[in-house]
């Protein structure tokens, strides 16, 4: 791994961490915009380069010398990836950000902002916009419980999105518009203070990829910690982008989701919430075959789906700790 020179000793107000993994296009304009964009602080920048092979890192040295930029020579995911970066991060507060997001209207300023008017929380968020600057709801969530899994499982929430009895991880029709605590806020968009996250050691590295942020709100909460979200700070999202093949998605976002029922519910809630993962895709295999049968061909996510299922054996093995 290769680090970048050692700098003199000097804080800022806000250290931006990006993990980057084969978004050399989405990463370049997600610089371009956090310098662009941001004004009225003082920051810094660390890209983390998780081994891409399509020529990220030497385009982001080229196009911004003033980078931080920490060159890896293996993938070793979105958690460890992030905890390398803060560890010689000099900000007051941390401000994670996607590779595939585009700041705007100086965010980084107006979360950093709010913030400091809210001394009582510890970790922030904001607004995700998609491409079209349609609202993306998935800059937090409440927590699972072992109802919304259900209900995400049969295929309830995805039939009633948004409902709060069946969509409850939804948070209703809260458009993210106003100042509100929450239970989780997405990494994509995610600050918090510095000093909390030494506290708390960071992302747990067991978590290579997907609810490592949720796991890490949860220890914040547990920690007497707040979540808010800031309304103002806005950025769009594409999402996905570094992990295009659906297959291998799903598979680890399942695997993520069971080693976070392991550590933070109780044996027997863990147990029964791990099971209740393998609804989700043989919920869909049943509507797929349905499809088929009818004649309406959807060959192809009928594969997908079965090939998940056959792969259920990658999360439900998780143990409860």
């Amino acid at each position: 791994m290769t680090v970048p020179q050692n700098h003199a000793m000097k804080y800022c107000d806000v250290s931006v961490l990006v993990v980057s993994f084969n978004t050399r296009e989405f990463t370049l304009e997600c610089l371009r915009s956090i310098y662009r964009e941001t004004n009225g602080i003082e920051f810094e920048v660390i890209v983390f380069d998780n081994a891409s092979s399509d020529g990220s890192a030497d385009a982001i040295a080229a196009e911004f010398p003033q980078v931080r930029l920490i060159r890896s020579r293996q993938n070793v995911g979105f958690a460890a990836a992030n905890n390398l970066c803060a560890a010689d991060a000099r900000g007051d507060y941390l401000l994670l950000l996607n590779p595939d997001t585009v700041v705007l209207d100086n965010a980084a300023h107006k979360l950093f902002a709010f913030a400091r008017a809210n001394p009582d929380g510890s970790v922030f968020g904001g607004r995700t916009l998609n491409a079209d600057r349609s609202l993306n709801p998935k800059s937090c969530w409440g927590r699972m419980t072992l109802w919304s899994t259900l209900c995400r499982g049969i295929g309830l929430s995805h039939l009633f999105p948004g409902d709060r009895l069946l969509d409850p991880e939804a948070l209703g029709g809260w458009n993210r518009d106003t100042v509100r605590e929450v239970d989780i806020v997405s990494g994509c968009l995610f600050m918090i203070r510095t000093d909390l996250w030494r506290r708390l050691g960071g992302f747990d590295t067991q978590f290579f990829m997907y609810c490592e942020d949720a796991d890490l709100c949860m220890r914040a909460k547990k920690a007497g910690s707040r979540c808010l979200i800031c309304p103002h700070a806005a950025v769009i999202h594409y999402g996905g982008v570094s992990e295009p093949v659906r297959e291998d998605k799903v598979v680890r976002l399942f695997a993520a989701k069971a080693r976070l029922f392991s550590k933070h519910w109780r044996p027997l809630s863990a147990m029964v919430g791990i099971s209740l993962l393998s609804l989700y895709p043989l919920t869909r295999l049943i509507a797929l075959w349905g499809f088929r049968w009818l004649g309406r061909s959807k060959t192809e996510s009928y594969q997908t789906w079965l090939a998940i299922w056959r792969r259920r054996g990658d999360w439900s093995g998780m143990q409860p700790c």
